[in-house]
């Protein structure tokens, strides 16, 4: 049966697939977007388009979360951006503060949606350091204490306060997408093209990397799927380290894979925001496969091929 869908960052990288995919296959899609024009101009023919912000906690746009089947809330301020105080301050509101709001409308929403997907990041984790003594972590790995890992944390901790109302909730921690549309592999490809690229960083820390169509299928998965709760790592079953990413994008593209960029460069253009970049962790998505979520591209070369291939 077709479902009704409220999204919040319709429009970012993974927003946009995903809306597109529920599209095509007959659900009814409304955004909830600080500029409902311009999603309608970037996403057209959905069944409503509402103003809403991480701010927000009245307006039109609380009396739809009584129409919908669930909400998934992927809006979130950019991580990769040089960061000050006012700065990591967007980042925390628009994830925490924004998912509060929205579990406060559905509590007053009659009937409630079914279920809460709500987006955090395998930065829960923390940076785990380098090298093959780096540890795998599932869903039942313990957080970190850094700034990233607080905000996913304390992000969690509000989407989950909606299983009080008797609401299904997942949070979705995603890792390293990749697309040609937007991303990490973005960034990359430039230089690959003008044989001027290389790993990122030291090239031994661990990518936790998850092909666009895969990122967009757990999210379909978690909203189809009643026995899907808690936390669903979103990457693939394979990590690789950044070395690895490199010199598959290299045999993929024919070129050299030789010219790193250090972490010094990093923290001149991001700060602190070097260490998410330059850093990662080892992470595998195992309650995904153990609810039977099957991966399209679980292997980093062939991923690769189909993207560039396609323009995915």
């Amino acid at each position: 049966m077709p479902k009704t869908i409220a999204i919040t960052g319709g429009t970012g990288l993974i927003g946009t697939a995903l809306v597109k995919a529920l599209a095509e296959r007959g659900d009814r899609v409304i955004l909830l977007s600080r500029n409902p024009d311009k999603a309608k101009s970037q996403l057209p023919n959905l069944a409503g388009y509402y103003s809403w912000d991480a701010t927000s906690q009245n307006g039109e746009w609380t009396e739809v979360l009584s129409q919908v089947d669930a909400v998934a809330h992927l809006a979130g301020a950019p991580v990769a951006a040089r960061w000050d105080a006012s700065y990591k301050k967007q980042i925390y509101e628009s994830r925490v503060v924004s998912a509060r709001h929205l579990v406060r409308a559905m509590s007053q929403a009659s009937p409630k949606p079914k279920a809460f997907i709500c987006a955090s990041g395998v930065g829960y984790y923390g940076n785990q350091g380098y090298g093959d003594d780096v540890p795998i972590l599932d869903e039942s790995s313990p957080a970190a204490n850094d700034f990233l890992a607080t905000v996913c944390v304390d992000w969690e901790k509000e989407a989950f306060e909606a299983e009080r109302l008797g609401i299904r909730v997942v949070a979705i921690r995603t890792g390293v997408v990749l697309s040609t549309k937007g991303g990490a592999l973005e960034k990359m490809l430039t230089p690959f093209k003008l044989f001027a690229g290389g790993p990122i960083g030291s090239g031994n820390q661990w990518v936790s990397w998850i092909h666009i169509d895969d990122e967009v299928g757990l999210w379909l998965f978690a909203l189809d799927n009643d026995a899907a709760s808690g936390a669903l790592n979103a990457t693939s079953p394979n990590p690789v380290t950044m070395r690895t990413l490199a010199d598959a994008l290299g045999r993929v593209l024919s070129r050299p894979s030789f010219f790193a960029v250090p972490k010094s460069a990093l923290e001149l253009l991001f700060g602190d925001a070097a260490n998410v970049i330059a850093e990662g962790q080892r992470v595998v998505p195992k309650r995904a496969l153990e609810l039977g979520y099957r991966f399209q591209y679980p292997e980093l070369e062939r991923a690769l091929r189909d993207l560039l291939t396609r323009g995915k």
